[in-house]
């Protein structure tokens, strides 16, 4: 399959007046978001990164780099004026928030700016001063305690952006990998509750806006997907289960009746080794885990969560918040990177494309 944002051979990650950044949000303070969007930045150059400007809070950046020992100087700019400064400094969009937590240890009244800083990177990018949106790990737990009502970033961008539209947004999650993509039909929900909530209107609708963006965003022509059965061996005939028979294959022919190049249902046991990742662009799978264990398993650090379907671009980091290292500067920051590469591809519709296709 397509390599989803393979690292370029090298750059200079020097920014022009007049270059749109990337919005990137702070995240969960307490977590280790910080950290690895301080060290992606000190790999901007290596990683051949677009210009970033992180919306948060410059102060508590300055005091994490420090406590760090990371040499990242923080300089609180307009988004206008980020890519000029993002090669000397890490350009800080500053909301007015003094951050109340340390490392590992939330404060509850950082939850409200973590929301302003999600929702000032949407803003940024919708006025046209910001080219994408990159979110930092959010602390759900927290978020819900200060009144937040959305299951996770995914829901939250996609009322934000049904806002601005005025017109119903269906936001679609898809974890992207160098070897593998995937997108679950069903997300956060409990497994019990799937079969329920499983439709062929729900197939039908995220296969076609997987196929819209992956041609809109990854400059690839034609997408393949892959459509995964639900039960063990796409329910044999019944025997395991009739949702596979009754729903999945009658999406799966609504699709081909509208000219996408959708198949299936294949069975989730014999969809993800490498000879059969070769016939497909992205696997459209039942359940959240059917399509992240796979994705994980084979690039748990480079995996990126994008947000299809919607009127903007957004990444994120696959990981969470890591309370348990925040501030022993042990981060990995390779997934921010990848992250914030994708970004700029994506805004670009320059994703580099790789690989077998059979």
């Amino acid at each position: 399959m397509p390599n989803s944002s393979p690292k370029p051979r090298s750059s200079t990650a020097r920014g022009r007046p007049g270059d749109l950044p990337v919005a990137v949000s702070l995240g969960e303070p307490a977590g280790i978001g910080p950290e690895v969007i301080l060290k992606a930045w000190l790999a901007r150059r290596e990683e051949a990164l677009p210009p970033f400007i992180v919306v948060g809070d410059a102060g508590f950046l300055k005091q994490l780099a420090e406590k760090l020992s990371l040499n990242v100087p923080v300089r609180p700019c307009e988004a206008e004026a980020a890519a000029e400064a993002f090669d000397s400094a890490l350009p800080v969009y500053q909301t007015g928030a003094a951050l109340k937590a340390a490392p590992g240890r939330p404060h509850a009244d950082d939850a409200v700016h973590v929301v302003e800083f999600i929702r000032t990177g949407v803003d940024l990018v919708l006025a046209g001063k910001a080219s994408a949106l990159t979110t930092a790990p959010i602390n759900k737990h927290a978020l819900y305690a200060a009144g937040f009502e959305h299951p996770g970033h995914t829901e939250f961008l996609g009322e934000l952006a049904q806002q601005h539209t005025g017109s119903t947004v269906h936001p679609v999650m898809m974890l992207a990998g160098p070897q593998l993509r995937t997108i679950p039909v069903t997300v956060h929900i409990a497994l019990k509750e799937v079969p329920a909530a499983l439709t062929a209107e729900a197939i039908v609708t995220t296969c076609r806006i997987a196929a819209k963006d992956l041609a809109a965003r990854f400059a690839i022509t034609a997408p393949r997907l892959a459509v995964s059965g639900l039960n063990p061996h796409a329910g044999e005939a019944g025997a395991m289960g009739k949702e596979d028979d009754t729903i999945v294959r009658p999406a799966i022919e609504a699709l081909q009746g509208e000219g996408i190049d959708a198949f299936g249902p294949v069975p989730a046991d014999t969809l993800f080794h490498a000879a059969a990742r070769r016939r497909y662009d992205t696997a459209i799978c039942m359940y959240h885990d059917q399509a992240l264990i796979p994705v994980k398993t084979l690039a748990f650090d480079d995996t990126v969560n994008v947000t299809l379907g919607l009127p903007f671009v957004r990444t994120s980091p696959d990981h969470g918040t890591a309370f348990d290292i925040a501030g022993t500067g042990t981060a990995n920051p390779a997934s921010m990177i990848a992250a914030l590469r994708m970004a700029g591809a994506m805004a670009k519709n320059a994703v580099p494309v790789s690989g077998d296709r059979a």
